[in-house]
This record gives C-alpha cells, sequence and structure tokens, in this order.
C-alpha cells in the first residue's frame, strides 16, 4: 500500500507541452487505482480524437471552460463540471477559449502520467513535433490517435 500524499497549491512535479502546464498531484507510483493531474490548458490545446482500450478518465473542470468530444456527441464543460470518459469511448477535450482553462484529470489504471512526461520531452525539442516518437508513445500507453493533437502555442523546454 502507497503513502499518503498531500501537495498545497502549486505544488508537484510538473511538465510543459509547449504551454500547456501538466502538474502532478498523485503519480502512477503512489497509487494502486488512479493518478490525478492538474491542468492549465492554453488557448488552442486540443488533444484531437482518441480512443483508450484500458484507461478510463475523469475530468473536473476548476476554471473555464473545455470542450469535449464524447463518440458523436460534442458540449462544453465550464466550472464545476464533472465529465467521465469509460475505455473504448473516442473523445478529445480542448480549449477553445482565449484564457487558459484549469481542470483536474484522473486517470485509472494510473499508469498514464507517465505519457504526459514523455510527451513533453518529445514536445521540448526546437523545430515539429517528431510524428513517430509521437505514435510510438502513443502505442506504448494506450492511446489510437484518430486525430491531431494541438498544443495551442511554440515548443517550451520540458520539465520536471
Amino acid at each position: 500500500m502507497g503513502q499518503s500524499v498531500l501537495f498545497s497549491a502549486g505544488e508537484g512535479d510538473s511538465v510543459s507541452l509547449r504551454g500547456t502546464e501538466v502538474t502532478f498531484k498523485v503519480k502512477s507510483d503512489q497509487a494502486e487505482g488512479a493518478s490525478c493531474t492538474e491542468w492549465v490548458a492554453a488557448p488552442g490545446f486540443d488533444t484531437g480524437l482518441h480512443v483508450h482500450e484500458r484507461l478510463e478518465e475523469t475530468w473536473y473542470v476548476l476554471d473555464g471552460e473545455l470542450e469535449f468530444r464524447v463518440g458523436e456527441e460534442t458540449f462544453k464543460a465550464a466550472s464545476g463540471a464533472c465529465v467521465f470518459v469509460p475505455p473504448h469511448a473516442p473523445h478529445a477535450f480542448a480549449n477553445r477559449n482565449t484564457g487558459p482553462a484549469k481542470f483536474l484529470l484522473m486517470m485509472s489504471p494510473p499508469t498514464h502520467d507517465r505519457y504526459f512526461v514523455e510527451l513533453a520531452e518529445i514536445l521540448g525539442r526546437s523545430g515539429p513535433p517528431d510524428s513517430e516518437a509521437i505514435a510510438a508513445l502513443r502505442a506504448k500507453y494506450d492511446t489510437q490517435q484518430l486525430s491531431s493533437l494541438a498544443t495551442g502555442t511554440e515548443p517550451q523546454p520540458a520539465t520536471r
């Protein structure tokens, strides 16, 4: 059994996905059931449509608004909204607004948080994103990409 963890506001290791910040609140090596990340998504951030075979995800919007597509349905989730997506459901989420959107993302099983660390390393390299490296990363972490990812801003170095 893992140990309890407390991160106050602003605490936790973080990475940048070209301007979208992901802070790790509960990492996969600390949890058996789910990991938890806090996001500040830059305007224009869009995961593109994708699907997971095993991973289920839950978003809780803290500030701003996200646009979701789940299957054929598209809807907006504002502050206080909770969205759950089970395995096998094609989905995408995006920040279509002019300001950042802040939210929690819980993932079960918990290993998917490592995907964001490795993605930040790829996106932190100068030049256009390495599509072959990203495709290999997606395959490694139970993600079948159905449309393109957009980060919304220019490359920034990956941090931990």
